[in-house]
This record gives C-alpha cells, structure tokens and sequence, in this order.
C-alpha cells in the first residue's frame, strides 16, 4: 500500500517535444497537483524568484542535503548543482496533494527507487522531423544547438520503455485530454483510493490481504 495519499507523476520528453506546454496547461486546470520546485548551487538569472522557479542555495548546503539523502535526485551541470527536494514532495503527498515533476530520465530513474509506485509519462513527437520543426520555429537555439538537441533527443527517447504512459503529442489538445486521463486513471488505483480513504476501507472490511 502506498505510504501518502497523494501521487507522484515524473513527466519525460526530448527538447521540443511540447512537455512544458502541456505541464502548464494541465496545471493550469487541476487545483489538486503542483509542480515540484527543485533547488540549485548556480545564481539567479533576471527575473527569478526564490521557490518559484528554484531554491537557491549555497553548493554546502546542497552537498549536506545530498549526503543526508534529503534529494529524490540529483546532477551536476556546467559546474552547477541541480536536485529535487525530498521534504516538500512528502509533505504534499502526505496532505494528499499530487506532485508532478518535469524530469529527465536519469532523474526518473533516481526518483523510482525512493517512489516505486510513482507514474512515468514519456512525451514523444510525431516525428523527429516534426521536433525539429518545433525547435526551429521556437527561435530559441542556433542551427548548432538545435542540431546537438536532435542527437540528444534520440538517447532520450530510447528511455520511453521505462515509463508507464506515453503520449504521442501529434495534436495538442489531444495529447492534453490523454494526460488529463491518466492522472484521473492513476489516483483511482486501489494503493491510491486506499491511502485516501483509509478509514472507509477499514470499515467496508478491505485489506490488501484479500487481493
């Protein structure tokens, strides 16, 4: 049985694949999920705010997080520090609020050996052509970058099998109502109806014994 009544969602995907987008708007229509803040040892860019975008923090402190094993998962990038952090997730899941993390697939697999029953959605465009496209429409990156994203994204998706779910995002508001659907899917499971409605299901005489 799973120990919080809330649920864990990991969301994966190339760059350019439609993952923020789709995060938003899903966000943007449930009340009862929120997306997890992780902390950083890198600077505030302009226009970031403490807990909105990051926790800052000193590389120290980080590190002691880290090795009190208080991070869900961790990496190091262009000589800054990036993790998730443990605390607020239990927190939140605990009150029975579902947290939903943007996530690369290392990170996910960091993720699963502290949630085994946490739920993996790969994201996937329709083509690779098509991902390019979006990454050039974007005007984000130079051709160089946008070609190195591409190289990158074939890695990436190898990983889809890891996942539970997968969304082909061929047509937005499709793809939005599949994930819609597989959040509603996932808080009817028997572990999650179960840890939300303990004391229900302790009257009606239901226990994981009689499965």
């Amino acid at each position: 049985m799973l120990k919080f009544p809330g649920n864990v969602f990991m969301i994966i995907a190339p760059s350019g694949a439609g993952k923020s987008s789709l995060v938003n708007a899903l966000l943007a229509q449930d009340n009862n999920i929120s997306l997890s803040i992780s902390c950083t040892t890198r600077d505030p860019r302009p226009g970031e705010q403490e807990g909105r975008e990051y926790y800052f923090t000193t590389k120290q402190d980080f590190l002691q997080l880290r090795d009190a094993d208080q991070l869900l998962e961790w990496a190091e990038v262009h000589g800054n520090f990036y993790g998730t952090p443990r605390s607020p997730i239990e927190k939140a899941i605990a009150q029975g609020k579902d947290i939903l993390l943007e996530i690369d697939w290392q990170g996910a697999r960091q993720v699963r050996q502290h949630f085994p029953g946490v739920t993996g959605i790969f994201i996937l465009p329709p083509s690779i052509d098509v991902l390019e496209t979006r990454l050039t429409q974007r005007g984000q990156d130079s051709a160089s970058v946008i070609t190195r994203r591409i190289l990158a994204a074939g890695n990436e998706i190898a990983h889809a099998p890891e996942c539970e779910y997968v969304i082909i995002n061929e047509d937005f508001a499709t793809a939005l109502s599949e994930l819609q659907k597989i959040v509603a899917a996932a808080r009817l499971r028997y572990q999650s109806q179960a840890a939300r409605h303990a004391q229900l299901f302790s009257q009606l005489g239901i226990s994981d014994s009689a499965r």
